[in-house]
């Protein structure tokens, strides 16, 4: 029998949790609300335990502690989650697997390495991936490796310039007109006053919307130079965005630098909503051949 790993895709809704043989095939999944953290975890190692997994990879809500030279590593940090505010998250599972070989990272960074692996990111190097729901959250992949600094990058927090007479103030309890405070799913409701999912698909609002997620592509654009933007996320779900989406970013970017072809250059993904726990499971099983190699 081959080799067993583990996934966690930690989300603010939801914790998904699999194993998987190391070739990425799934034995079992399981979903478990995202209540109280004590709870949680508990029952995380209990599910676990039940297997010989040789490795594990979590992708966790944030924000999160990424620099194993700070103190706050493997911690969830300032988050509005009520009871996971400075949550030693990765110490619990280290405590409960002590010699497992662990990968720590974001839910995004998973769901970006799903895509580049097994989804819509297959063949390039560098990508942007941009989740657009209840929030907004990013992950970059540069040289197919995850891209992270002296905190991981928070890039729905990108300070927008609004779009002409759009009087909205944005959404965000920090930044107001950030990227998520204008383009979340949250952002979207309140702004029309009412649930998203009664909008028409020719709503004028759209086109806003495109707007200010064309404008975060220009932005990655000239920070990163990426090879593709992948959008996932229940928002991302409107297939009519993307027309307008690519529209508004060609108009924006002005032909300043160049792109690949706009149409294979916005994307998106393929994997929906099992790019975090595909990703998750990825990056385990090269976690277990580094350490392999190791030895």
């Amino acid at each position: 029998m081959s080799l067993m790993i583990g996934g966690i895709e930690a989300g603010g809704t939801k914790f998904v949790l699999a194993v998987a043989e190391n070739d990425g095939k799934i034995i079992t999944r399981k979903k478990i609300p995202t209540g109280d953290p004590e709870a949680v975890i508990t029952d995380v190692i209990s599910f676990f335990k039940q297997f010989p997994i040789q490795s594990l990879a979590i992708g966790s809500f944030g924000p999160i502690g990424v620099d194993p030279r700070r103190d706050d590593y493997g911690s969830i940090k300032n988050t509005p989650k009520k009871g996971w505010a400075n949550f030693r998250f990765l110490d619990l599972i280290k405590k409960a697997f002590p010699n497992l070989p662990v990968v720590w990272t974001t839910d995004v960074n998973v769901a970006a390495y799903g895509e580049l692996t097994l989804g819509a990111g297959r063949g390039v190097n560098d990508l942007a991936y941009l989740t657009v729901g209840t929030g907004v959250g990013a992950g970059i992949i540069y040289q197919q490796k995850l891209y992270t600094g002296y905190n991981h990058a928070e890039l729905g927090h990108l300070l927008m310039q609004p779009r002409a007479k759009d009087q909205f103030l944005g959404n965000c309890p920090y930044h107001g007109r950030c990227l998520e405070g204008m383009a979340s799913g949250l952002a979207l409701e309140k702004r029309i006053g009412h649930s998203a999912k009664l909008l028409e698909k020719d709503d004028a609002v759209w086109r806003t919307e495109a707007f200010y997620l064309a404008q975060a592509c220009v932005d990655l654009t000239v920070s990163f130079a990426p090879e593709k933007i992948i959008f996932g996320g229940g928002v991302s779900n409107q297939e009519q965005l993307f027309p307008l989406i690519r529209e508004s970013f060609t108009e924006q970017l002005a032909n300043y630098v160049d792109t690949p072809p706009v149409d294979q250059y916005i994307v998106h993904a393929l994997l929906g909503d099992d790019a975090g726990i595909v990703g998750a499971l990825k990056l385990a099983s090269e976690k277990l051949t580094d350490q392999v190699t190791a030895l």
